[in-house]
């Protein structure tokens, strides 16, 4: 079956290999698409794009986030109102 899809070797540390198979098992992908999947996200854009709407959500939300955290943290108290 012939293929357009070209194969390269790459050299990681091994605790950053296992990492990144950890990382991939973790989102259902092989290895060589996980790192397909980082490589396209950092070329096009994508990544970027994802990282401002975070940027923009902590600068809208991050006082509602941070107050829910602390609640979160603050031991259980039965009867408290919530």
């Amino acid at each position: 079956m012939a293929t357009d899809r070209k194969q390269t070797q790459l050299r990681f540390d091994p605790q950053v290999l296992a990492a990144g198979k950890e990382a991939a098992a973790a989102r259902g992908l092989d290895f060589n698409r996980y790192v397909e999947r980082l490589i396209v996200e950092d070329t096009t854009g994508v990544r970027a794009a994802g990282m401002a709407a975070a940027q923009r959500l902590i600068e809208e939300h991050g006082a509602f986030l941070d107050d829910l955290e602390r609640q979160l943290d603050a031991p259980y108290q039965p009867g408290a109102a919530a």
